[in-house]
């Protein structure tokens, strides 16, 4: 198939490094002779047509942006028949030889869904959680995750002062990939994730009675927002052992920001590889990294795969809590 003109949205929750990303796939498509145009509002915007066309001076200059220029949307009417054919006469109606889609793993299930229609899909992982099954690496985790451990750095040092016990919720909706790694960059005292079963005297009560023992009077506790409130864990603690947590919820501010300059490369990297598969007729494909090289997988087979913690990270935080 000739591939002559493509389009590019953005969908789910926004991530660090989406406008980088967009960036590569326009710029790639330019290179090829391709058109290349933008789908704004996710799958809402292919369903009414918010269609605008993509050249190199609309991209410029968002490398080092936050969030996503094409802007972004959760889509009830897509998931049902009608919207799919909507946006698949969307498609048509517009010659779209193919669609690029950077999102989770909700984008890629809209992706399937018009995939199924006949329309050519390529899915680029962006999403804070890094929760893609088929793929080491998110585009916006690294970014998130530094936002984080910023944050946290910040607030021991107040915490620090006050002798106090820190509860501190990470995003990652139902997983825990980010509060791990954040809980490991800033020596937590304890980590808790919804992959790995609580024994909260094990795993919260004890870790604080040890580190008290060991000559500590703070005390970090991290918590993936899948595992628990971090209200309701501060009120346990203090039902528990007495102490008076202070309860921190990130929220939303582990979106935005400036992506990290992995993300930039990452986002630009596999951009770039969508296009190209795209014009080597690879179709209904997923761009992702296994063992540090980038690779592709088949849409169907990269949704149906699980992911979970891995295993060094949880011996790790075990030896770093000494328990």
């Amino acid at each position: 198939m000739n591939i002559k003109r493509i389009g590019v949205l953005t969908s789910g929750g926004d991530a660090p490094g989406m406008n980088a990303c967009v960036r590569a796939v326009v710029r790639t498509a330019i290179y090829h002779g391709l058109e290349c145009y933008g789908i704004r509002r996710g799958w809402n915007g292919l369903i009414s047509g918010d269609i605008i066309r993509l050249d190199e001076k609309s991209v410029g200059h968002t490398i080092n942006k936050g969030g996503t220029i094409l802007y972004t949307a959760r889509s009830t009417e897509f998931m049902t028949e009608e919207g799919q054919r909507k946006a698949v006469s969307t498609c048509k109606f517009l010659g779209l030889d193919g669609i690029i889609v950077i999102g989770g793993d909700g984008t890629f299930r809209g992706a399937r869904a018009l995939s199924k229609h006949g329309i050519h899909v390529i899915g680029i992982p962006g999403t804070i959680d890094n929760d893609i099954s088929c793929t080491n690496y998110c585009i916006g985790f690294d970014t998130a995750a530094n936002t984080a451990i910023e944050c946290i750095d910040k607030l021991r040092d107040t915490m620090q002062s006050h002798e106090r016990c820190s509860v501190v919720e990470v995003m990652g909706r139902n997983a825990g990939y980010l509060a791990m790694y954040v809980g490991l960059a800033v020596g937590a005292t304890a980590v808790l994730v919804p992959e790995e079963p609580i024994d909260f005297e094990r795993d919260v009560i004890e870790k604080i009675r040890q580190a008290r023992f060991n000559g500590f009077t703070h005390y970090m506790i991290v918590v993936a927002e899948g595992a628990g409130s971090a209200a309701d864990i501060a009120a346990k603690i203090k039902d528990a052992i007495d102490l008076d947590p202070r309860v921190t919820v990130l929220g939303h501010i582990q979106r935005g920001g400036t992506p990290s300059g992995r993300d930039r490369v990452n986002a630009t990297k596999m951009g770039y590889l969508a296009v190209e598969h795209m014009i080597a007729g690879n179709f209904n494909r997923i761009i992702c990294t296994h063992d540090g090289c980038f690779t592709d997988v088949d849409i169907d087979e990269g949704l149906s795969m699980e992911k979970s913690i891995q295993q060094m990270e949880v011996d790790v935080l075990a030896a770093m809590t000494g328990i």
